[in-house]
């Protein structure tokens, strides 16, 4: 198999810490692709008509795609159990992975708009999301973040990482000390250390 992807992408970062924790990463074989949505990436079109990352291209089936379809389909694959929560551990991915789009959201905003036409009321309003997550996390899911490892955990701190990476002044962890805590542990994982975006 060969996963298309960058080094720096939040949701490749995802299905990396899941190889990395199943020991498996040998197995996949790995292509760079630089892709962005005003310049997408041919060979990566091909496989992915969407032409986002990562995309999973099997030996045996059509290309997979959407992190949470590829680690979901990994997590079978390699029977690593990262799902063990159920809908649990999938609600949290899926909050994780809602942090990460509006970072990205906000990303996109400022690289690809000029100066004069960024519109600060959306970056705001993504903003705003990054912040309710955030308080829901600190309030709601600790017991589950503190538990044995999941794709859940992965998302949120694949996603706070990306926040961190690119917001740096999004002040997520004021008022969310619980979560700011428990981020700060989970960044001793050599599987986090390792997948770390350059």
């Amino acid at each position: 198999m060969k996963l298309y992807c960058s080094l720096s992408s939040p949701f490749v970062r995802k299905v990396r810490m899941l190889l990395e924790e199943t020991g498996r990463g040998d197995e996949i074989e790995i292509e760079l692709v630089k892709t962005s949505p005003m310049a997408p990436h041919e060979t990566l079109r091909s496989a992915n008509p969407l032409a986002k990352i990562p995309a999973l291209a099997r030996d045996d089936g059509p290309t997979l795609y959407d992190s949470r379809v590829i680690c979901e389909f990994l997590d079978a694959h390699f029977q690593s159990g990262l799902y063990h929560a159920g809908w649990d551990s999938k609600v949290l991915e899926a909050t994780g992975d809602g942090i990460t789009e509006a970072a990205l959201q906000i990303t996109y905003e400022r690289r690809f708009r000029s100066e004069d036409h960024v519109l600060e009321d959306w970056i705001a309003a993504q903003m705003g999301k990054i912040h309710a997550a955030c308080a829901a996390l600190n309030t709601r899911w600790m017991s589950h973040l503190k538990g044995p490892l999941d794709m859940g955990q992965i998302s949120v701190a694949c996603a706070l990482g990306y926040v961190d990476f690119r917001h740096p002044d999004a002040g997520w962890r004021q008022g969310n000390e619980a979560l700011a805590d428990w981020y700060a542990s989970f960044e001793s994982l050599s599987s986090f250390a390792a997948t770390r975006p350059e």
